[in-house]
């Protein structure tokens, strides 16, 4: 028998145990970890809450969690409760699957000022995170700048501009969609340091801006290349293009009844944020592609904005005696090895990139590598404690841990507190979340 803990249960965590139970069959045991007393990761807590569709694919790691050889272990904290090395000494693989809860930061003055805030935050704070719940933004401005080119600067940009009634069938949490609900923004700018080329934005996502009730998005149209340059971009951006494109033509009769614009800036790095408490505006540099690259030209110009959101990419959180590549944000790793029997896997092996999907692949490779490794006789035999040995451990240091019968629980609570049309009100307290499985 094998014995695999898997740190995070998101959906790299859940692929990666999936192909374990197809590799190792009956001869394998799985224990997956979380810090929160709940599943899923980002499906939870990163996927935006209007895109229900996406969520459903925790219905495919409920399918492996409710097996017999797979074990969700909630509210442990690795590095704290436990270390990777105690793991490491119970089970035959430890798998990091922590994905990369960390923002980039901006590196520019004035990001610590008030009212600034990193998607992980800000994500995390509507979509109910227990560490964001208490963010408190302040939406009585005016103008919003969001930084950023890829889905999740879309996914902001179009949170805040979103009508109550638009949120119909979301699991957007009751003290976000409150304080949406009295915003005064009337602009959202949309900046990057690239162009119309460049941009990471999905079709999907950036047709959604079209079809807004009280908002209407901007494109310059002078900002967008010749049409005929866009026959060399793979299909997908060239679609997304073709969006901005209808963006650009979108006639000033019909942008006069909306009162919200949503309008892109592109080819502009901020350079620092300007306020003295709060944030008040954003000095940007205007930029040129030089040899693909965006470079600045020295030529400056300030947006008012009275809240700013960063979207520029995220980092994993490092782990005492775990090799980490700062430069990277993620964990040092050959193909996901990082030590004997220590191993990493979605965005923690390969940081912030791919989608949902990429996981499974990925997990799928990095079974493959253990596999790999017990047959080489790299991981020695089969004689860890594994999940009985964790028990031992848990109960002698008093950790109170939540089954995955216990988060079914959780889940039953949250779906009889569901304001009407919604699928559920999620819990933004620990504590609420673990007296709700009694």
């Amino acid at each position: 028998m094998r014995h695999i803990a898997i740190i995070g249960s998101g959906p790299a965590g859940y692929y990666t145990a999936e192909a374990a139970q197809k590799a190792f069959g009956e001869d394998v045991r799985v224990d997956i970890f979380d810090r929160l007393p709940v599943p899923y990761g980002l499906i939870r807590t990163g996927v935006a809450p209007d895109h229900q569709s996406i969520k459903g694919v925790s219905r495919r790691y409920e399918k492996v969690a409710l097996t017999d050889n797979v074990r969700f272990v909630g509210n442990v904290t690795v590095g704290e409760d436990v270390s990777v090395a105690e793991l490491q000494d119970l089970y035959d693989a430890v798998v990091l699957a922590t994905g990369a809860p960390h923002d980039r930061a901006l590196g520019i003055p004035g990001e610590d000022l008030a009212n600034v805030f990193g998607s992980a935050a800000f994500v995390g704070w509507y979509n109910g995170h227990p560490q964001f719940a208490d963010l408190d933004p302040d939406l009585s401005g005016k103008t919003a700048v969001v930084i950023g080119m890829g889905n999740v600067a879309l996914d902001v940009a179009r949170i805040l501009a979103k009508t109550p009634a638009e949120f119909e069938g979301s699991d957007i949490v009751a003290h976000a969609l409150d304080r949406l609900a009295g915003s005064a923004i009337e602009r959202i700018v949309i900046l990057g340091r690239r162009g119309p080329h460049q941009i990471m934005m999905t079709p999907k996502e950036l047709g959604e801006l079209g079809q807004l009730e009280r908002a209407a998005p901007l494109v310059d149209p002078a900002v967008l290349p010749d049409e005929v340059e866009d026959a060399i971009l793979e299909p997908g951006l060239r679609k997304s293009v073709t969006h901005l494109r209808s963006f650009a033509a979108i006639p000033e009769s019909e942008r006069a009844g909306k009162p919200l614009t949503i309008e892109f800036a592109f080819m502009a790095q901020p350079k620092s944020l300007i306020g003295k408490d709060k944030v008040e505006a954003v000095e940007a540099e205007r930029t040129e592609i030089v040899k693909g690259r965006a470079s600045g030209t020295g030529e400056t110009f300030r947006i008012p904005a009275s809240l700013v959101v960063s979207c520029i990419g995220y980092r994993s959180a490092s782990i005492p005696g775990v090799p980490f590549d700062e430069r990277a944000g993620r964990f040092a790793n050959d193909e996901g090895r990082i030590l004997t029997g220590l191993y990493c896997v979605g965005w923690a092996r390969r940081g912030p990139s791919g989608t949902i999907g990429t996981n499974r692949p990925d997990g799928q490779a990095l079974v493959e590598k253990i596999v790999e490794d017990v047959e080489s006789g790299t991981l020695g035999p089969p004689r860890k404690q594994g999940r009985a040995g964790f028990d031992a451990l848990a109960k002698e240091r008093e950790l109170d841990l939540v089954t995955f019968r216990d988060w079914k629980k959780i889940e039953e609570a949250e779906e009889a507190a569901a304001r009407e049309g919604a699928p559920r009100e999620k819990f933004v307290d620990i504590e609420a979340m673990i007296r709700a499985r009694e």
